[in-house]
């Protein structure tokens, strides 16, 4: 079932993505990748004659989280005069969801509160086991070493541990809930489903609160620990502690000032808000323990439209620890590399995609004509920009483990380029296969990267043979794939050059710097370049334009996505910034400044209603799309932003 998130938070070892409504979505627990807990998770209230799910149409909800940390508010409200306030919340430490439900009505409310769960502990829905223990007041459903229990507060009253599969009320959990009486079944085996229940009695205009508390634990006995010490604890006191921590990482951040924007407070403020959002949502797709970064949290996990984002791939890690660095966070770097170092391939490249661990996930890219040369330049680029950035004794250390690593990559982009233009692969999209621009752009850059290294790890003949071969490439790309259009071909495919525009070739210029825009006549292509993107790319959604992956892109209907919207952005920034040494170049720099802006302002506009950037926007709705939120889309956002900052 594809499902996409309105909202996510947690924390190191817990990763929760939700509805716009409360509904939990996905539960991931012990990483971001694996395993995912949950296939329904919500609450609803029985009147006194029928269960109003709070999901439903007749709730008309708003949904953000509390400024500068990962903490979403929920605010539900029906016809009948029932108001919901919801506060979720990850512990700061330990695996466990808080979700503090606040009740008001207009008038006498006397019913049930029910919290109902379908939950495929270890992902593996038909082999679990639940049980509801009566004196501690934990109800647990388990697989294995997967354990993860409920418990309120106050303690719930009654409970039902149901068979999901079943159709009759007094077996399954969802059916029983419809009298507004649980049947309090102790325990059950295979295909499960719960439900927990307690008094709702409220006068007119009165209120009442139930904190919900739902945690992970690899053992039985640490579960019933972590749970009964959180519930002896003020939920008010956590909370705040829960919020001071966001708050501190956030406060690491190098500050803005933007003053490209001037007075325009209304738009400063719309950059602070989405720099911070980006950064907070990196730091939930980060594994801290193995340094990896998923894409975006998995909403397709059965492979039914796509194939999938739970997992990482260097070419969007490298991007995502390039914008942390920038934005004051270098550790980010180190432990990415360090797992890079890991799952290097004993040919010097990197395999498609991985798990957070570091083992190889499920792949259509096993072979040398279906791998991504891409990714292996995009690592030695980025590489060396951390190692650019380092001084002192850290400088020359990080040389040392890295050493090997390049060598072996540099290597590898050495006979994959042998004619200047790379053997066969697939190309970034993982659509196509050919040779590229964007891909011989990226094994430019690794290549360019290695030798500096190289020079300062003394291997002065191996830089020089490196670098002589990056131009060599250079050459070859500009010869045989610049177009008297004046834009790079998409690339060759079935040996055939093909002409479509594609957004891709920005890579030309950021982030792998073939054409430099200080370079006055690398200049002009890169303004024919933008020029030929905005004709042909260019789509209206939300009163602006986004830019399509390329020409006649199918995937999900073809809509604009945010990364190739701001990698036009971002191109024009660096462009704005080359320039403003120029006399007489400021016309030019104000009008870029303003084009990046408005692409800025329609990727914002595509947001989620709590500012999750997403891959795409829907061309038809101008909603967000598909994967939500996208590790790359945010990654861009910071080196916009960053760029609009370092602009005068």
């Amino acid at each position: 079932m594809i499902r996409q998130p309105n909202v996510v938070f947690g924390n190191s070892r817990l990763l929760v993505t939700m509805g716009g409504k409360g509904e939990l979505f996905g539960f991931f627990y012990p990483r971001r990748d694996y395993a995912q807990h949950v296939e329904d998770s919500l609450a609803c209230i029985y009147n006194g004659n029928k269960l109003l799910w709070l999901n439903s149409h007749e709730w008309y909800s708003t949904q953000e989280y509390i400024e500068d940390s990962n903490i979403v508010s929920t605010e539900l409200s029906h016809g009948s005069g029932i108001k919901i306030s919801i506060i979720d919340f990850v512990h700061p430490e330990v695996p466990i969801l808080i979700r503090k439900f606040k009740f008001h009505s207009k008038k006498q409310l006397r019913g049930k509160f029910f919290y109902y769960s379908n939950l495929n502990v270890g992902e593996m829905n038909k082999k679990n086991s639940c049980f509801c223990d009566s004196d501690e007041k934990l109800l647990v459903q388990y697989w294995q070493d997967y354990y993860i229990g409920l418990k309120g507060i106050p303690d719930f009253k009654e409970w039902q541990v149901g068979k999901s599969m079943d159709t009759i009320w007094w077996t399954n959990a969802k059916y029983d809930m419809e009298d507004g009486k649980l049947q309090n079944n102790k325990e059950d085996i295979g295909q499960l489903n719960n439900a927990l229940g307690w008094d709702l009695d409220i006068e007119a205009g009165g209120e009442t609160e139930i904190t919900v508390l739902i945690g992970a634990a690899q053992k039985r006995t640490r579960l019933y620990k972590s749970m009964r010490e959180l519930a002896n604890q003020p939920i008010d006191n956590v909370f705040e502690k829960t919020r001071d921590n966001w708050i501190m990482w956030l406060s690491k951040k190098n500050v803005l000032s933007l003053p490209v924007l001037g007075e325009h407070n209304v738009a400063k403020q719309e950059m602070f808000s989405a720099y911070n959002r980006s950064l907070l949502t990196l730091n939930l797709l980060n594994d801290e323990k193995h340094g990896s970064f998923i894409a975006a949290p998995e909403f397709d996990s059965n492979f039914e439209m796509c194939g999938g984002y739970g997992f990482c791939w260097n070419r969007d890690g490298v991007e995502v620890v390039l914008a942390l660095l920038d934005a004051g966070y270098p550790e980010y770097c180190d432990r990415f590399f360090k797992w890079c170092e890991k799952t290097q391939l004993s040919d010097g490249s990197w395999f498609q995609r991985y798990w957070l661990d570091g083992n190889t996930a499920p792949s259509w890219g096993n072979f040398d004509y279906s791998t991504q040369v891409d990714e292996t330049g995009a690592t030695l680029h980025a590489i060396d920009t951390y190692y650019r950035s380092l001084k002192g004794i850290t400088k020359v250390e990080f040389l040392e483990d890295m050493w090997a690593l390049v060598l072996r990559g540099a290597e590898y982009l050495m006979k994959r380029s042998r004619r200047g233009v790379h053997d066969s692969c697939i190309d970034l999209w993982e659509t196509y296969y050919g040779r590229f621009s964007y891909t011989n752009a990226s094994v430019y850059a690794g290549l360019v990267a290695a030798a500096h290294i190289a020079e300062k790890y003394d291997e002065s003949g191996l830089a020089d043979r490196w670098v002589k071969h990056a131009d060599f490439v250079k050459m070859k790309t500009i010869e045989k794939l610049w177009l008297n259009e004046g834009y790079f071909a998409k690339g060759i495919i079935n040996k055939k050059l093909d002409p479509t525009v594609d957004a891709s070739i920005l890579g030309m210029i950021v982030p792998f710097n073939m054409l430099s825009p200080n370079n006055r006549e690398e200049r002009a292509m890169i303004y024919s370049i933008i020029k030929n993107i905005e004709e042909k790319l260019r789509i209206k959604v939300n009163d602006h334009y986004g830019i399509l992956r390329y020409e006649g892109d199918n995937y999900i209907e073809g809509n604009p996505w945010i990364v190739t919207t701001l990698w036009l952005s971002k191109t024009m920034l660096s462009l704005a910034i080359a320039l403003q040494s120029e006399s007489g170049s400021e016309k030019q720099v104000r009008q870029l400044v303003i084009d990046a802006t408005d692409y800025i302002k329609w990727s914002l506009r595509g947001t989620t209603s709590t500012g999750l950037l997403s891959e795409q926007v829907d061309k038809f709705t101008g909603y967000p799309a598909w994967a939500i939120p996208l590790g790359w889309s945010c990654a861009l956002m910071l080196d916009n932003i960053r760029l609009l900052d370092k602009i005068r």
